[in-house]
C-alpha cells in the first residue's frame, strides 16, 4: 500500500461504525489502481483482526504483506 499511496502513511477521517474493508476500498480508490489488498493481513492497534471489526475513534490501522523468506 505505502508503494501505491507513495506515502508511508495515510490519514483518513471515518465516520462512525466504518469498517477495515471499507478502509480497504477507499485505499484502492486513492491509489487509482488494482491492489492485491487480498492477500495482506489486516491489523488495528498492532493486533491482528479480520477485515470485518467495525472501527473506534483513533484505532490505527496497517495492511500487512505476507512475509516471504527462505
Amino acid at each position: 500500500v505505502k508503494y501505491a499511496l507513495g506515502k508511508k502513511e495515510l490519514v483518513l477521517v471515518l465516520k462512525s461504525g466504518t469498517t477495515t474493508q471499507e478502509v480497504e476500498k477507499l485505499i484502492r480508490k486513492k491509489a487509482n489502481r488494482n491492489l492485491d489488498i487480498v492477500s495482506l493481513s489486516v491489523a488495528v492497534n498492532k493486533k491482528y483482526i479480520s477485515k470485518s471489526l467495525v472501527l473506534n475513534d483513533g484505532d490505527e490501522v496497517a495492511f500487512i504483506p505476507p512475509v516471504q523468506g527462505g
